[in-house]
Parts: structure tokens; sequence; C-alpha cells
């Protein structure tokens, strides 16, 4: 059975974007208006899928995810997890999704005669989730049929079955800061959770906004869920040393009509007038630094 993955995901962990050819000023000068068109869209799709900088933040997540996998290779129970959680736009999801790159690479290397193998596994839950909508995001994933018919038993053993027959080891789960310990279906859903990961031999990842100070980790589920992951938090970079080397990997990008060192003298929202971490008008931009000098 060849593993259900969908384009966009291959792509993910397959594809290094290969730049496009920098044209000097006098060979865009002599460009019609339709290949400077075609020009111009080509570098900002490169742009949108540019790969993303090893901060100390994603090195960080990196790190203990591996170190994590390691330990529960051969844990039949209680294995330990790792919860990402920071404040929005500070690359939680980024780091996660670099975690598991590099071990479904790796995964394919040792077995490059498997085709059916599923290394990492990646879900959101959605927001006001029940027990049943995250099994099923499970399933989604793995291609599995989702039929009215079917109760959350038989979800969660299609799931569990698919997943050790294909060797996931690898369980991303993100926005999990829509969990609440405090609702019925919210200890559900935290519940069903728990069930999937003494199921599935794989270490979990769980990623999301202000966890460690959320509804999850609240109550008697919620102690035990601190007392099991490692908690790696995010935050915006302080103008400094890292912030000033972050940028100035982004500057050896191919920006046009572009001053060598301009970048590291401001943030990319104090020069574009936006607040947002990832500007339209600049690749791919972390969050901005706490101080604007």
């Amino acid at each position: 059975m060849e593993a259900p993955v969908t384009i966009s995901e291959r792509r993910f962990v397959d594809g290094t974007p290969e730049p496009t050819t920098r044209l000097l000023p006098a060979e865009l000068r002599r460009l019609s208006a339709t290949e400077r068109g075609l020009y111009d869209e080509a570098r900002m799709d490169h742009h949108a899928r540019m790969l993303v900088v090893a901060t100390s933040f994603v090195e960080k997540t990196v790190t203990c995810g591996r170190r994590l996998v390691l330990l529960n290779r051969h844990a039949i129970s209680a294995r330990r997890g790792l919860i990402v959680s920071g404040l929005p736009g500070t690359g939680k999801t980024i780091a996660i999704t670099q975690l598991g790159r590099p071990h479904e690479l790796l995964d394919r290397a040792r077995h490059p005669r498997v085709p059916d193998r599923i290394p990492v596994l990646y879900i959101t839950v959605p927001p006001a989730a029940t027990a049943r909508m995250i099994a099923a995001e499970f399933a989604r994933f793995l291609g599995l049929p989702i039929r009215s018919r079917l109760n959350m038993t038989d979800i969660i053993e299609a799931v569990v079955g698919v997943c050790t027959d294909t060797r996931t080891g690898l369980v991303l789960v993100d926005e999990i800061h829509n969990i609440s310990q405090t609702t019925r279906s919210g200890a559900e859903v935290s519940d069903t959770l728990k069930y999937f990961s003494e199921r599935i031999p794989a270490t979990f990842v769980h990623a999301g906004i202000g966890v460690e100070e959320s509804e999850l980790l609240a109550g008697t589920r919620g102690a035990q869920i601190a007392g099991r992951f490692t908690l790696v938090p995010t935050r915006p970079f302080p103008f400094g040393t890292d912030w000033k080397g972050l940028v100035a990997t982004l500057e050896l990008g191919q920006l046009d009509r572009y001053l060598p060192a301009t970048c590291t003298a401001s943030s990319p929202a104090h020069r574009t007038g936006s607040d947002s971490p990832a500007s339209n008008a600049l690749p791919r931009w972390p969050q901005p630094p706490l101080r604007t000098p």
C-alpha cells in the first residue's frame, strides 16, 4: 500500500526550492512587460517556499524532539512528549514541522525499499473539537475513509492499526490550545489524545499558544500531561545578536534593489509599517524584535 500523502506534504519533505536566475539591471530593462511579470512571479513563488532559517529556537525544538524519539524507541508505555508553546507568530508550527521533516527523511534513508511507511503524522486541533473530530483528523491524514456509521472505537482501532503497520514514530499535534480541560468535550479530546499516545508507539509533539498557562494543563489530567511532556517555550527575538544574525542570513536571499547590511538596522515591521511578523513586502520574516531602535 502506498502511503497516503498529499502533494503539498510531499513537496514539503522532498522539495528544496531551486533559486531563480537573478538578472542584472540591464537585463531587466530589456524584458518585455510580460517577461518581467513572469520573472517577478517566479521570484515571489521562490520566496514563498523559502527554506526556514535554523534559529536557536528551531534548533532547540529539533534537538529535544530527536532525543525524545530515541528515548521512546523502546518504551512500552508512559512515553515522553514535547510541548512547544509561545505567542502567536513566534514559529511554533515551523519548529515542529522542521522536527518532522528530517525524521521522515532519515526514515526513508533507513528503509529505501519500503514505500508504505508513514513515519510522521500531522494534525491540527480544530476549534471546539470533539473526540470524534480528533479521531477523524488522524484518520483523514492516513487516508482512511470516515463513514457516518463508524463509531469512535472503529475509527480509533483503524488509526492505531495503520500507524502500527506503517511504523509511525512521530505525531505532531498543532493548535493544542483549542483543548480545554474545563469542558466535557475538551476533557474527552484530551483523553482521546492520551489514549492514542498509549496505543501508537510514537513520540507526541504538541504546539499551541500559551499552553503552560492554558486550561490544557489544569486539573488531574493536566498534571499528568505536564509530568510527561517537556516544555519548549518560544518568544519574540530580543533585538541583539540572535536577531541580527537571523536577519543577516535572510539578507543572503535573492532581493532586488537591496543595499547590503540595511536590514539589520531595523525590524521588518518598522520599515513596512506593518505589525505582522510575515509582512507581504518581505520574504517570510520571523516575529519582529521586542525593541526597535
